[in-house]
């Protein structure tokens, strides 16, 4: 298949979507998963340093606590990624195109799909969150990740892993309403054909990680206080009652903790995100295509339905012109012409209609028979069944 015709082909296949969504996210969580784990380190109020930075932080970890430290917890986010960015791409695009039948304002599509989108993922990914940031701290006391989540629910109950879902929504709701307008916005400026391109989905999609991430960072902040619960199992509640432990603990820049190891993150991880959905989604896509254009190639190999910019040779050497056999014949059958076919009729013998009364044979007369009823294909699987001619073997 040509690459040209990528956005014409059936992209609206649900399993599609969520199968190259899935994989995505999968992809874009474990790459970059130890600057996950830095990111968390550093916005963490019991372990702040006060020069830390992104280098320092991940040194630290590794020669303190081993070099799988800034590991530890990816398999819950293989778990979790999976199936909420199986969603998250499902939503996404089936919503864009259901909103797109009424309504013409792309942004205004982009972001309701979006923000609908991040309903469903952050349901999903939430409890693999919680997880995840509280076997990234320091001296994390938990041994695995089914240890970690037995835990949680056994002292602070089911409510403990949706404790930041509002918090999450409030953040991911406008990040993910900036990251897929900045997506598409790039998609049209680098990308005017509509082709799979993957260097422009690369850099659309850092592009998209990195101004969403840089916005959306001080809610990240107390995201990860919901989540982790330094201050004591339950204490911290509610956005804005963390928002304020954050401010009395580290002052207003402490909401912009972790802010360059965010978007380090998020920028590299969002391109190999979006680069890997468009990849599979074009390679499933075009096996989809392939099994239908292989299907309906051999059933339309009876009904002559000929491309012209193709076929064109094929059709003029299968044309025949006739005339009619004899003055005697003629006579016998006004109305009647013989084709005759290379290849063998399905009939097995002659069909004569007889209702196109042919003129003199002028030169008018012959003209017009071979302008109107004597091109014909070879084929023998196509009889017009209407048409005034007669067809023998």
């Amino acid at each position: 298949m040509n690459p040209d015709e990528y956005e014409s082909l059936p992209t609206t296949s649900v399993a599609t979507n969520m199968t190259a969504g899935a994989i995505a996210g999968v992809m874009e969580h474990c790459v970059m998963y130890p600057l996950d784990s830095v990111k968390t380190r550093m916005q963490s109020l019991t372990h702040m340093h006060a020069n830390g930075t992104i280098a320092s932080t991940m040194r630290d970890m590794v020669r303190t606590e081993g070099l799988l430290r800034p590991f530890r917890g990816v398999m819950a986010v293989v778990a979790g990624a999976g199936p909420a960015h199986a969603l998250y791409f499902g939503a996404y695009e089936y919503s864009k195109e259901t909103i797109g039948r009424f309504s013409d304002r792309d942004q205004i599509n982009y972001m309701v799909s979006a923000a609908l989108a991040t309903l469903v993922h952050d349901a999903i990914s939430n409890p693999a969150d919680v997880v995840k940031q509280r076997l990234q701290m320091y001296n994390s006391p938990y041994r695995s990740i089914l240890h970690c989540a037995r835990h949680v629910y056994l002292t602070e109950g089911m409510r403990a892993f949706y404790r930041s879902y509002s918090t999450q929504l409030v953040m991911n709701i406008p990040y993910s309403a900036i990251q897929f307008p900045t997506y598409e916005f790039f998609q049209k400026l680098f990308n005017k054909d509509n082709k799979y391109n993957p260097p422009v989905h690369m850099l659309a999609g850092g592009a998209a990680g990195a101004a969403a991430s840089a916005l959306t960072t001080p809610l990240d902040v107390c995201k990860t206080l919901l989540n982790t619960q330094e201050d004591g199992a339950g204490k911290t509640t509610g956005l804005i009652q963390a928002a304020k432990k954050i401010y009395h603990t580290a002052g207003f820049m402490g909401f912009f903790r972790g802010l360059q190891a965010r978007v380090l993150y998020q920028m590299p991880a969002t391109a190999i995100c979006w680069s890997t959905y468009e990849f599979f989604k074009y390679i499933l896509t075009e096996g989809t295509r392939g099994t239908v254009w292989s299907s309906s190639s051999s059933s339309s190999s009876t009904d002559m339905v000929v491309d012209k910019t193709k076929d064109d040779k094929k059709q003029l050497s299968d044309l025949r012109y006739v005339l009619p056999v004899s003055a005697a014949s003629a006579e016998a059958s006004t109305s009647t012409l013989i084709v005759r076919s290379g290849a063998s009729s399905t009939s097995g013998g002659e069909r004569d209609s007889g209702r196109r009364e042919l003129p003199a044979m002028s030169g008018a007369g012959i003209y017009g028979a071979m302008s109107y009823n004597t091109m014909h294909s070879n084929d023998a699987n196509i009889t017009d069944h209407h048409h005034p001619l007669r067809r023998s073997n």
